[in-house]
């Protein structure tokens, strides 16, 4: 799953400095409109990534690891209901 994630933020990081060497270095020749337009588009790229690299997939269970400590991870579990406590 991880390396998954941090392919597709390197293809997002990646095609995010694309076009902003595309923008600059063609594109204003051209059109100075459009060249922004595309600095606008790769400006939003990185936080998107972001995102995308640091979301839990379906198979991460970071949550409900133990943490080692018997008695915090007997009373994390009767919180959550996994254990019943003492009645």
């Amino acid at each position: 799953m991880y390396a998954r994630r941090r392919h597709v933020y390197f293809a997002m990081m990646g095609g995010c400095i694309g076009l902003f060497v595309l923008a600059w270095g063609a594109v204003r020749l051209w059109s100075v409109p459009a060249a922004v337009a595309m600095c606008l588009v790769a400006m939003v790229i990185p936080p998107v990534a972001a995102v995308v690299a640091n979301r839990r997939g379906p198979d991460d269970r970071w949550w409900d690891d133990p943490s080692g400590d018997p008695q915090s991870d007997e009373w994390w579990d009767e919180l959550d209901g996994k254990k019943k406590g003492p009645r």
